[in-house]
C-alpha cells in the first residue's frame, strides 16, 4: 500500500476515536496536508505533513507508514513523527493549562440548606 484515505490514516494512528470524527476534522480545516486544506478523501504518502488542530492542542507531523488497521496506541505511535517544536508546544500548553483554575471548581452538586437560603432570599423579594 502506498497510499491511504487522510480519514482513515488518522483513525488508525488513534488522532480520533471515529473515522466520521476525523472526516469532520478534515472538513472543518483543523488538518492540513502539506501546508493547505484538504478533503477527507485525499490520499496520503509516506513523507507528507500534517498539521492537526484538536482543540487547542496542535500537532505537527510526518507521515512513516500506513495502515488501515486500527492498532493499540504504541503501534500508532509508530506510523509518524512529531517535531520537537510541537511537542515542546503541547507541553508549554498543558503546563499552563494546569496552572489556571478550573471556573466552577467550588461548586460542588447540589447546593446546600444554607445555599438554598441565600439563593431564596436573593431571589425573592418581600
Amino acid at each position: 500500500m502506498d497510499r491511504l484515505r487522510i480519514d482513515k490514516w488518522l483513525w488508525a494512528t488513534r488522532f480520533f476515536k471515529t473515522r466520521s470524527l476525523a472526516s469532520q476534522a478534515v472538513d472543518g480545516g483543523r488538518v492540513k496536508l502539506n501546508g493547505e486544506r484538504a478533503k477527507p478523501s485525499k490520499e496520503v504518502k509516506p513523507g507528507d505533513r500534517l498539521a492537526i488542530q484538536i482543540g487547542e492542542y496542535q500537532w505537527d507531523v510526518v507521515v512513516l507508514q500506513l495502515t488501515e488497521r486500527r492498532g493499540p496506541a504504541e503501534m500508532a505511535r509508530t506510523l509518524y513523527e512529531e517535531s520537537e517544536a510541537s511537542q515542546a508546544r503541547r507541553r508549554e500548553q498543558t503546563a499552563t493549562r494546569r496552572l489556571r483554575a478550573e471556573p466552577a471548581e467550588p461548586i460542588r452538586g447540589r447546593p446546600t440548606k444554607r445555599d438554598r437560603r441565600l439563593i431564596h432570599r436573593f431571589t425573592h423579594i418581600d
